[in-house]
Parts: structure tokens; C-alpha cells; sequence
């Protein structure tokens, strides 16, 4: 049955309700404060708790150099780097990545994933939002990113933090990177978290009133807001008036609450954490993530795309490209999934890491792999899901998928599922049509044995 979730658009802006607040935008340092949250969640299965940590990534990361290797191909397929085995039986995975031979048996990881797109941006538009779109760099993004989604029908698992956060920033200004609201409504965009914990360059999002408003100014004019807040609802009982409301209490819970504060000060970390996870902007990147989530954010995006090792579109130099970033990688998402088992996370918090396509078979006069999206994969950790499997497989050369044949909206439909989200669930576009929130999949039945 499809599920209908209304959402209001005509909620007063964001620079009058500042000023009727008091609040002006020149005095508060919070330029996320109107991205009201919807706390009417459409939740299946009681799973208010759970939390996603995506680690996005961009240009589409190689299959065969990761967690699909083919040893036994010709030099021109199999590359220059030696599979290893893991804890999982059957998984083998590079060399470079040894960390994750130790937490293997933690991960699932899907090997036949599809799809027909080959453009970064259409092919991230459909791995991000579940609808296909062509021509995605002209014609922008259409539907609402997986973070917004979760923003508008799950909200945050604690109120006084906001669920949605892109770390270190959505990259709305970048093209191909789908990450915002679409005709959800701005307050719906994602928390941009800023520079990397731990190196020098880092600086939070400020928590603070405004210098000219004491505590008790602002105590007396929350007290009164939750007195109007009474009267208007009695008065009036529109969608717009409640809208304004959820925006107001929960910029007031945000500014006067100690939570958001706490979650994103990395000074409370042990150097010992920040070690594990690595002094590197990603593994900071995940520390961050995980603080996050275990304070209350529903939703984290880590965009691993950086400018001194690159993004994951590797037409060039691939094995150079692959031997500066692997390391990386593997120290930071195999810290992130011990961790969150350490802590007991692990049922609550799922990590999926996944791009939008894979890489092509043959690497090429360039030494690289060019665009591939007839065969790729996703890794997946925690959140409930069977871990310790292998789910598909693909040709002897990495080309095409051979067996049990998935797509983006499978995965899709898999999360929101995971998190407590019917996948069935429409939300109302600009032009109060219902459209659901993934054009088509279904949940990937072996995740959820």
C-alpha cells in the first residue's frame, strides 16, 4: 500500500520569522536555522533509532581493484595488485587494503549492482535520489537526495540535533553531487559540517545566541513563543501555521540545547580515537561521523572526495591514483566499523560505501579504467543487516553481472527499510502531485534474513 506523507511549502520565510523572532540573520551564526526538520516520522517497525553513515564515492571507485578481483584474468583486467584473503569466506579483497581482511566477516558486500547510465551525473543523480534523470547537469537535480528523504519522514533520533549532515560539505556547487532537498523545501538540505576535525582547519558549526541576547532574554521570549504557539494552534489549525511552529522549536532547541554543541566539539575525542581512525582528512571525517550519529543525527553523508588524493574517477594513472588513496580508505572504514561495534552501535548505525558506477574491465592506453556502470558494488555494515555475506557476482572479467542482478533502487528501498521507512511512501512535489520516494526496487531480501 502506498503511503502518503504531506509536507507543507508555504511555511513564512526565512527572514521574517528571524525578525519576528528577534532572532536577525546578521546576529545569529546558525545559517541552518530555518532547515526545519519533519518530526511527524513515517516509520516502520519502531526503528526511531536508527542511523545511516554513507560514504559517498564520487567518480565511481573500481570494482576489480576493491572487492570483486580476478586473479586468474589476463594482466590487461586482473591490474598490478594481488588479492588477499579475509575473515569471510570466499571474499578476497587488494592489498592495500588489509585492515579490511580483519572485519570482513562484519561486512555484506554486493557485487551486482546496475545500472544504464554512464555520465556521472545522471548515473549519481539515480544512485542518490532512486529516479533516473538525463542530462542531470542541465537540468539539476529533480527528486530529494536518501539524506533529505530520511530528513523529512524520520527526522533526527534526538530533537536538539539536526538529521541530516553532510560531512564536510553537500558539494551543491560541484557537479554531480545530488545531496540536497530537490522540491522538499530548503530546510530539508543537509547540515554542512565544514573542514576536517583534528587538522588544523577545522571550525563547527556555531551553536551560540546572538551577543546582545542573555539567557535570560531568551528564556522569557521562548516561554512566549510556547504561549503564542498555543493560542495560534487553537486559532488556526493549517498546515502552514503547524510548519512554522515545528521551525521555531526546534531553532530554539538547537540554539539553547547543549547536544549539537557537544556532538560536533572533536576536543572530546582521545588523540588515541583520532590515531585509530587516521590523520587524514577521511578517517577524521568518520570519527566526526560517528560522534554524530551516537548523539542523535539520523542521517551523515561523507563526500570522500579530496583534493590531494583525488576523487574515484580514475581514467588516468590508476595504480598510482589507488596506492595514495586505498590506505586510506581501509584504515578509516574498517576504524569506523570496529568502533561502532566497540561502542554497540553496530545494530543501530548502518555504514554502506558505494559510487555511482564501477570501472571498466580493461584498463586502457591511459593506465586507467574508464566508465562502467554494467557491473559495480556496495559494502554494507551494521543496521541490522546479515553481515559475513557475498550477495551476486560478475563475469570472468568484472564486465557484466552474472547473478542475482540488482539496482540502485534495490539499495534504496534496502535503507529506508533498514531505518524504519516504508519505501511505498509518497512525499507532495511543488505542485501537490504524490511521488514516491524511489521510482522502483524492492528491498534486497538477503539483508534482511
Amino acid at each position: 500500500m502506498i503511503r502518503e506523507f504531506t509536507q507543507c511549502t508555504s511555511a513564512p520565510s526565512r527572514r521574517s520569522f528571524l525578525k519576528s523572532s528577534g532572532l536577525s540573520i546578521g546576529g545569529l551564526t546558525l545559517p541552518f536555522l530555518l532547515k526545519s526538520r519533519g518530526l511527524h516520522a513515517s516509520t516502520v517497525g519502531g526503528k526511531r533509532d536508527k542511523a545511516v553513515i554513507l560514504l559517498w564515492m564520487a567518480g565511481g571507485p573500481s570494482h576489480i581493484d576493491t572487492y570483486d578481483m580476478k586473479p586468474d584474468a589476463a594482466s590487461e583486467v586482473r591490474g598490478s595488485f594481488s588479492p588477499i584473503a579475509t575473515n569471510l569466506p570466499g571474499l578476497q579483497v587488494c592489498d592495500l587494503m588489509p585492515r579490511h581482511a580483519k572485519i570482513a566477516d562484519k561486512l555484506t558486500v554486493i557485487r551486482s549492482f546496475h545500472h544504464p547510465y554512464g555520465v556521472h551525473d545522471d548515473a549519481q543523480h539515480l544512485v542518490q535520489t532512486g529516479y533516473a534523470q538525463l542530462n542531470a547537469r542541465q537540468n539539476g537535480q529533480k527528486h530529494p537526495c536518501q539524506g533529505s528523504v530520511t530528513s523529512l519522514l524520520r527526522g533526527a533520533v534526538d530533537p536538539q540535533l539536526p538529521p541530516y549532515v553532510c560531512i564536510p560539505e553537500d558539494y551543491r556547487s560541484h557537479l554531480g553531487f545530488y545531496q540536497s532537498a530537490s522540491f522538499l523545501s530548503a530546510r530539508h538540505h543537509a547540515l554542512n559540517s565544514g573542514g576536517a576535525p583534528g587538522l588544523g582547519n577545522y571550525q563547527a558549526p556555531e551553536f551560540v545566541l546572538p551577543s546582545d541576547i542573555s539567557a535570560v532574554r531568551f528564556e522569557n521570549r521562548r516561554q512566549l513563543f510556547s504561549s503564542l504557539d498555543r493560542l495560534q494552534r487553537m486559532a488556526d489549525a493549517s498546515n502552514a501555521v503547524h510548519d512554522a511552529n515545528d521551525v521555531q522549536n526546534e531553532a530554539l532547541n538547537l540554539i539553547s540545547g547543549s547536544r549539537a554543541r557537544e556532538a560536533f566539539d572533536f576536543s572530546r575525542e582521545p588523540e588515541q580515537t583520532k590515531e585509530r581512525y587516521g590523520r587524514h582528512a577521511w578517517g577524521q571525517y568518520a570519527l566526526l561521523a560517528r560522534r554524530l550519529v551516537e548523539a542523535g543525527v539520523t542521517f551523515v553523508t561523507i563526500n570522500l572526495y579530496e583534493k590531494d588524493i583525488d576523487w574515484w574517477d580514475d581514467h588516468y594513472d590508476i595504480e598510482k591514483k589507488l596506492r595514495a588513496r586505498l590506505p586510506v580508505y581501509d584504515k578509516m572504514l574498517s576504524a569506523l566499523v570496529e568502533d561502532l561495534h566497540d561502542r554497540g552501535m553496530a545494530e543501530r548505525v548502518l555504514v554502506v560505501a558505494c559510487g555511482e558506477f564501477g570501472r571498466a574491465p580493461r584498463i586502457d592506453i591511459n593506465a586507467g579504467r574508464g566508465h562502467w556502470p554494467r557491473a559495480m558494488h556496495a559494502v554494507l555494515s551494521g543496521g541490522g543487516i546479515r553481515p559475513g555475506q557475498i550477495i551476486g557476482s560478475t563475469t570472468s572479467d568484472g564486465g557484466e553481472v552474472n547473478d542475482r542482478p540488482l539496482t540502485p533502487g534495490d539499495l534504496l528501498t534496502s535503507i529506508y527499510k533498514l531505518i524504519g521507512i516504508d519505501p511505498q511512501t509518497t512525499v507532495m512535489d511543488r505542485q501537490r502531485r504524490p511521488v514516491p520516494i524511489v521510482e522502483q526496487g524492492k528491498p534486497i531480501r538477503e539483508l534482511f534474513g
